[in-house]
């Protein structure tokens, strides 16, 4: 997270001068591939094959997807694309009951994050214009032609609602930024909720977990699409690159801000009413603990811009 640039200058050494000595490369660029992405298995491409730290990372295009998808990969995360191995993603798709997505326009070997997919892909389509211009509003989200009666009601604490609007006042009023990297990010506030709700339960479950993946790529993806005001776009290009992730970087104040927007991302998705009353009530308790961790988790006064900051 914050050793990103010494992380950058080591993968270059490795990718030049450790190759003849290390293992081969399992795929090579332009190779087609299926890749794992959350708990599904998607087709893809691969763009470029690195080696950084003695282990092959690979940088993959979900083929049929926008480009904003593309990623860093492992090894460990790709499969060859044989026969055998597509008939091993065609039923996990069945498992998991993709054919009921066809609907939708996108085949069953659509790309990750069931539910922030179809939104995201849209917010690009409409505004079709180079990031840091996506909205001329900072705050506030269209709705489209989502009725009101479809979107999940997330009831944000009190408390956390000042939190939000001092927010907005030190960054659009003030001229003040939060410092990034932020600690903890919201990857560490995601992992110290697993282990809070863990203890609670005295056990790890599953749904929980697939919440806070959900929650991560969610973030990952909204951040710089409709998360950010205008005034914050040039610190996110300075501190967010490929092989950097929002999740890593920022921290709870941007984290609090995806609860606004979730419920009209989630109405965008197919998901079954009761499924998402569960997920509502993950939320909501979720944010719970955001509020009782309001003091460790979040600033309580913001830095003023830098001069590169400034211009932007």
């Amino acid at each position: 997270m914050v050793s990103s640039k010494d992380d950058s200058s080591t993968d270059s050494e490795n990718s030049s001068g450790d190759v003849p000595d290390s293992k081969p490369s399992t795929y090579f660029e332009g190779e087609k591939v299926l890749a794992y992405h959350g708990p599904r298995i998607y087709e893809a491409k691969v763009q470029k094959a690195e080696l950084r730290k003695n282990e092959w990372r690979y940088f993959v295009h979900y083929l049929g997807w926008n480009k904003n998808w593309d990623e860093w990969v492992g090894a460990d995360r790709l499969m060859k694309l044989t026969e055998d191995n597509v008939l091993k993603q065609q039923a996990l798709d069945k498992k998991r009951g993709m054919e009921k997505n066809t609907k939708s326009g996108r085949s069953t070997q659509a790309k990750p994050k069931s539910s922030a997919d179809v939104k995201l892909d849209k917010e690009e389509t409409k505004s079709n214009v180079p990031k840091g211009k996506k909205r001329k509003a900072d705050s506030g989200t269209e709705k489209g032609n989502v009725s009101a009666e479809k979107l999940v009601k997330i009831q944000i604490p009190s408390t956390l609602k000042k939190q939000l609007v001092d927010d907005w006042e030190f960054v659009t009023q003030q001229n003040k930024l939060v410092k990034l990297p932020r600690s903890p990010t919201v990857d560490d506030i995601l992992t110290k909720y697993l282990e809070y709700r863990s203890k609670k339960d005295g056990m790890m479950t599953d749904s929980v977990g697939e919440i806070l993946n959900g929650i991560r790529c969610y973030f990952d993806k909204a951040l710089p699409s409709i998360l950010l005001y205008k005034k914050e776009r040039q610190q996110y290009h300075e501190a967010v690159s490929d092989i950097v992730s929002p999740s890593s970087v920022y921290g709870a104040e941007h984290l609090l801000r995806l609860f606004v927007k979730l419920p009209e991302l989630l109405a965008y998705a197919k998901i079954e009413e009761e499924t998402l009353t569960r997920m509502q009530q993950k939320f909501l308790d979720f944010l719970k603990f955001l509020q009782k961790n309001q003091g460790t988790f979040f600033l309580s006064a913001y830095d003023g811009p830098k001069a590169s900051e400034g211009s932007g």
